[in-house]
């Protein structure tokens, strides 16, 4: 069962991660449609999602959350998003998300993405945030910029993906571009 919920939109809630929730984000990480664009080229075992969680999920530095959907069964795992390299003196951070192949085209990354910018700006006070997507990853960056992110900039050729080098876009969103959208 999903831990508490934390923040609640129309379709998505997003609920604290538990070790329960551990083999979904093992088998999320692990599904070549998720790690690739993730540019994750490594398998992550168990005991390597189980120390991710202990190290990161647990960590005070960030906000790591499961997003849920409503299910016949209760609170459905559909992904998981993080909030995190949050620089206290210059208030800004990053923003990743990762949802399960079959629950792609839903809607369910933008909702959640907007669920977590809003809490940044409003309640963690952050003034910036950012977030990076390869160049072959247009469904991401459709998220990004649906929600008002802008493109800053592409680091050029940074990754291997599909036995080819691509680029990694950057896009940035000012807490006062939220605000007044």
């Amino acid at each position: 069962m999903p831990g508490a919920a934390f923040l609640s939109g129309e379709c998505v809630t997003l609920r604290t991660i538990e070790e329960e929730d551990l083999d979904l984000l093992n088998r999320n990480i692990n599904d070549p449609r998720v790690r690739r664009p993730l540019t994750s080229a490594d398998p992550a075992n168990s005991e390597q999602t189980r120390e991710f969680f202990e190290e990161v999920v647990s960590d005070d530095d960030g906000v790591n959350l499961l997003i849920c959907v409503d299910g016949d069964d209760g609170p459905e795992p559909v992904g998981d998003i993080a909030l995190f390299r949050i620089q206290d003196r210059t208030r800004w951070g990053e923003i990743a998300i990762s949802i399960a192949p079959e629950h792609w085209g839903n809607g369910y990354a933008t909702e959640a993405s907007e669920l977590l910018v809003d809490y940044a700006f409003a309640e963690r006070n952050l003034h910036r945030l950012q977030a990076r997507v390869i160049e072959p990853n247009d469904a991401s960056a459709n998220v990004w910029e649906k929600l008002g992110f802008t493109q800053e900039g592409t680091l050029r050729e940074n990754q291997y993906y599909d036995g080819e080098y691509v680029g990694t876009r950057y896009y940035g969103l000012l807490e006062d571009e939220w605000e007044g959208r």
